[in-house]
C-alpha cells in the first residue's frame, strides 16, 4: 500500500500528519513528496550532551505490529549531512532512521539508532541518485536496508528497541548544518507483517 496516493498538492490523507510541518512540501502529480528541509534541521542527540535537535521535518502514519516500509529518496544535496531518511518513532528520545546522505563529498547511507542519546553509523557511499530505502520490524527486533534497483538489497543495519506496539513510521527531510535542501519521495509503501528473518528481504518485496 503506497500511503501517498490518497495525497494531492498540499493535502494529506487521514493516516499522515507532521511532526515539524516544513513551510514548503507538497504532494506532485505522480505522488511523490517534495519537502523543503529548513536550516539546520535535523534527529539527533549527541551522546557528549553539546547537542540535542528534533526539529526535521517528518511526515508519518501510527502502524502497529510488525510491518515493512519502502522509499525511493532524492535529495538535492550542497553541504554536509543534507538527507532524507526513513524513520521509526516510538518518542522523541527513542527513534531510528536510515538516511541517503551528503557525507564525505559522496551521497552515502548512514543510520542513527537512539536511545537517549545517538548512535550514528555510516555504512557505505552510493554513485546513485534515487536509491531505495527500507525498513522491517519484527517483534522488537529491526532491520534496515537500502537498494539502488529496488531488487537486489543491502543490509545497513540489524538492531533491537524496546518499541510499544504502535510506533510512528515515516519520511523525515534534514540539512543539519546547511540552509536547507530539497528532498524528493517517490512513494511510501507498506506492507503489514513480515516473512521469515528480516535481515533477508523476500523476493516478493
Amino acid at each position: 500500500m503506497n500511503v501517498f496516493e490518497d495525497c494531492s498538492e498540499r493535502a494529506l490523507s487521514s493516516d499522515l500528519q507532521w511532526l515539524n510541518e516544513p513551510s514548503h512540501w507538497g504532494f506532485n502529480a505522480d505522488h511523490s513528496l517534495s519537502i523543503s528541509a529548513p536550516a539546520i534541521a535535523d534527529f539527533f542527540i549527541d551522546p557528549s550532551g553539546a547537542t540535542y535537535k528534533d526539529s526535521a521535518p517528518y511526515l508519518y502514519t501510527l502502524i502497529k505490529g510488525d510491518f515493512s516500509i519502502v522509499t525511493r529518496v532524492n535529495v538535492e544535496m550542497k553541504q554536509l549531512y543534507d538527507s532524507g531518511c526513513l524513520m521509526l518513532m516510538a518518542d522523541d528520545r527513542n527513534w531510528a532512521k536510515v538516511c541517503f546522505e551528503f557525507f564525505d563529498n559522496h551521497p552515502s547511507i548512514l543510520s542513527v539508532v537512539t536511545r537517549n542519546t545517538s548512535d550514528d553509523c555510516v555504512s557505505s557511499p552510493l554513485e546513485v541518485q534515487q536509491p531505495y530505502l527500507r525498513a522491517a520490524r519484527s517483534g522488537n527486533c529491526f532491520a534496515f536496508h537500502y537498494s539502488l534497483d529496488g531488487q537486489q538489497w543491502k543490509l545497513v543495519r540489524y538492531f533491537g528497541m524496546d518499541f510499544p506496539e504502535e510506533i510512528k513510521v515515516g519520511v523525515a527531510a534534514q540539512a543539519p548544518i546547511s540552509e536547507g535542501c530539497q528532498v524528493r519521495f517517490q512513494h511510501l509503501a507498506i506492507t503489514a507483517g513480515t516473512i521469515g528473518d528480516i535481515r533477508t528481504v523476500p523476493t516478493e518485496e
